[in-house]
């Protein structure tokens, strides 16, 4: 389906239920406009189909930008990002895109368009509807359009990092880190050379100049005397090599790492969550549950559209 509208594709999704025919995809690149800023509320309304990087240039002419930095946003569209509910770096201080959305419009599988939440901060009474449709990677409906509560942009934002000859050290710098006054934004493990052990741990901080300034001295009296970036996100995330993500407690990422042997990763270290070029495959786990099919079938009743499945 390449709907140009949501009237389009509400029609074409009654028929095809009608049918009983599935839906392989659905391009929403037509609905791509930002429909509503207000930079005083804080809020902005986007069609699912803009990418992140065009919302977020948008919101950048007001000083403002929604706190999500997963790979290529340019290629990413705001509904493959609450599908997924994909994140990046920043997601140890800034938290996910489900913290940020306040009112979602969504098309059922019969065709019905619904709307959860509104367009102000505090809207939420009885069942929250949006939670169930991010992250569902649209076995459930089609986000349609969307209303986020967004941040200002930071004064400034600095990285730096420590490297290590061992994962042991690592470990204990980064339990030394989460325990301590500072709070950084980013927190992330990494060792992009393929057969070597010497990891490096960046950290990012961001706010204003004098606060970032002290979170730095107090970082340095740690051992992160090295200026840094997130090249490294970069660099892993454009080559063309096929990675794997693995979401475990933070407190079993450096187990998961070690068992890599030396195969390039990142790893989000104060969330858990792997993405890496190695052998280990995470055990799955008994998906889809009873309530998530009673959800299925509840919302698309005829699995026109995609089935659940493991993530």
């Amino acid at each position: 389906m390449q709907p140009t509208n949501a009237e389009e594709l509400t029609t074409s999704l009654a028929g095809a239920q009608g049918r009983g025919e599935k839906i392989s995809s659905i391009d929403l690149r037509a609905l791509h406009r930002l429909l509503e800023h207000k930079a005083e509320d804080m809020t902005a309304t986007v069609e699912a189909g803009i990418t992140l990087a065009d919302l977020q240039r948008e919101l950048a002419k007001r000083r403002q930008w929604l706190p999500i930095d997963p790979p290529n946003p340019e290629r990413l569209s705001i509904g493959a990002l609450l599908a997924t509910n994909a994140s990046g770096p920043r997601r140890f201080g800034y938290g996910t895109v489900r913290d940020y959305v306040i009112g979602l419009q969504v098309a059922l599988a019969d065709g019905r368009l619904i709307r959860s939440g509104g367009k102000v901060v505090k809207n939420v009474a009885g069942y929250d509807l949006m939670k169930l449709f991010i992250g569902s990677r649209g076995s459930l409906g089609v986000i349609v359009e969307v209303t986020f509560k967004v941040l200002p942009l930071p004064e400034t934002e600095q990285f730096v990092e420590a490297r290590f000859a061992s994962l042991d050290e690592a470990d204990k710098l980064i339990e030394t880190v989460l325990n301590s006054d500072l709070a950084p934004i980013v927190v992330d493990l990494h060792n992009l050379s393929p057969g070597t052990s010497n990891p490096s741990l960046v950290l990012g901080f961001a706010g204003t100049p004098d606060d970032v300034q002290w979170q730095l001295s107090k970082a340095a009296g740690l051992g992160f005397t090295q200026p840094s970036s997130l090249e490294h996100e970069k660099r892993f995330f454009t080559e063309a090599a096929i990675f794997q993500k693995v979401s475990v407690l933070p407190s079993r990422a450096l187990e998961v790492i070690r068992s890599l042997n030396n195969a390039p990763f990142i790893a989000r270290a104060g969330n858990g969550i792997i993405y890496h070029r190695g052998q280990f495959r995470q055990h799955p786990d008994d998906r889809p549950t009873k309530l998530e099919n009673r959800l299925k079938n509840e919302f698309d009743p005829k699995h026109i559209f995609a089935d659940l499945h493991h993530d």
